[in-house]
């Protein structure tokens, strides 16, 4: 990434402000990864810009970490309706709060922020510091370190969300992950095991198949599009419950693999595509099958499940599949790798 001092002026008022709200400690100036138009990850430009300040009902964070998205992925592509350019992306983070203008917050204490429009609406967690609602703050207590801890926002409530939320799974049914071997996949597979399900799980290369087996699939099925038969061979009545991470290219497929009654959840797009083309519910959900979706823009899990999901991570009851980390200098090579879909675990920045 190019480096490119930032042309934005901020006056004498803001500089006293900026001033009064960091210490000595913080800089006034922060690093940022700019994107100014979408298209590959050379877009990209690593700049310095003045750190933001929270006006009221806003929290100013030390960006420790932050996961990589597919849904940011899709945004520098272009394929994010209403997203507004130059623009820093980033959906998620953890860090530490720097100054709270409420008081409701102090500084120095751990939180996690994610989705809320955050690097969509507004600039994200791509930067050394950021500046978010306090409506999408999640405060938290950990000694993990921050590597571990940037990889569980979205990660954790996409896969909690899309399974007691959405799904709202009980102790002895068989869910099917179609997109298993993704990081939301992995930790989905674990927590359904905790809960008492038997997990099938996906992956579209037969060599992967010991991955998900040690991470807790009972089966592992090869993905060549046509689910169906490999899962009724298994159960010939279909199963309780299925997870959708690839998209709208293979949920049809993954519905007819559900038992009457059973619901289906989409929640992941793995193969980048939005919509169902022509969709007529009648011919594609099967008789008395459900279909829902989870999203976490919409519905999150309280502060009180992420904080005993970080205390299972802490207890060893949950392994974090983290593929790798980079630095924010790094950032497009970690979009590269992101875009190869070989990471092989969750991605995670540490500016």
């Amino acid at each position: 990434m190019r480096n490119n001092a930032s042309s934005m002026y901020y006056g004498s008022a803001a500089k006293s402000l900026a001033a009064s709200v960091l210490s000595p400690v913080f800089p006034l100036v922060m690093k940022a990864a700019v994107l100014y138009s979408p298209g590959s990850a050379e877009q990209f430009r690593l700049e310095e810009r003045p750190v933001p300040v929270p006006a009221a009902g806003q929290v100013l964070l030390r960006v420790r970490a932050f996961g990589l998205n597919r849904s940011e992925l899709m945004t520098r592509k272009g394929l994010s309706p209403g997203v507004q350019f130059p623009r820093v992306l980033g959906i998620e983070c953890v860090g530490e709060v720097v100054q709270d203008p409420s008081g409701t917050y102090q500084p120095g204490q751990q939180v996690a922020a994610l989705m809320g429009g955050l690097g969509r609406d507004f600039d994200g967690s791509y930067a050394e510091y950021t500046v978010v609602p306090k409506t999408i703050l999640y405060p938290f207590r950990s000694r993990l370190p921050w590597a571990q801890l940037g990889a569980i926002p979205e990660m954790f409530q996409t896969a909690y969300g899309s399974l007691h939320l959405a799904l709202q799974i009980q102790p002895g049914q068989t869910l099917l992950i179609r997109g298993g071997t993704s990081s939301v996949g992995l930790l989905a597979t674990q927590l359904a095991n905790l809960d008492g399900l038997t997990v099938l799980a996906t992956t579209r290369r037969a060599d992967r198949a010991a991955l998900l087996t040690a991470n807790g699939a009972a089966h592992v099925l090869v993905d060549d599009g046509q689910l169906r038969e490999q899962v009724r061979a298994l159960f010939p009545q279909g199963v309780d419950r299925a997870l959708e991470l690839v998209g709208a290219t293979t949920l049809r497929d993954t519905l007819t693999s559900l038992k009457p009654g059973g619901v289906g959840c989409m929640t992941g797009m793995l193969s980048e595509s939005w919509t169902i083309p022509d969709f007529a519910p009648m011919e594609f959900i099967p008789a008395t099958v459900g279909l829902t979706i989870y999203d976490s823009g919409q519905v999150t899990a309280p502060a009180e499940a992420l904080q005993a999901f970080i205390d299972s991570v802490e207890a060893d009851r949950v392994q974090l599949g983290i593929g790798r980390t980079f630095s924010l200098d790094d950032l497009v090579a970690a979009h590269h790798l992101m875009d190869s879909n070989a990471a092989g675990g969750k991605l995670v920045v540490i500016p």
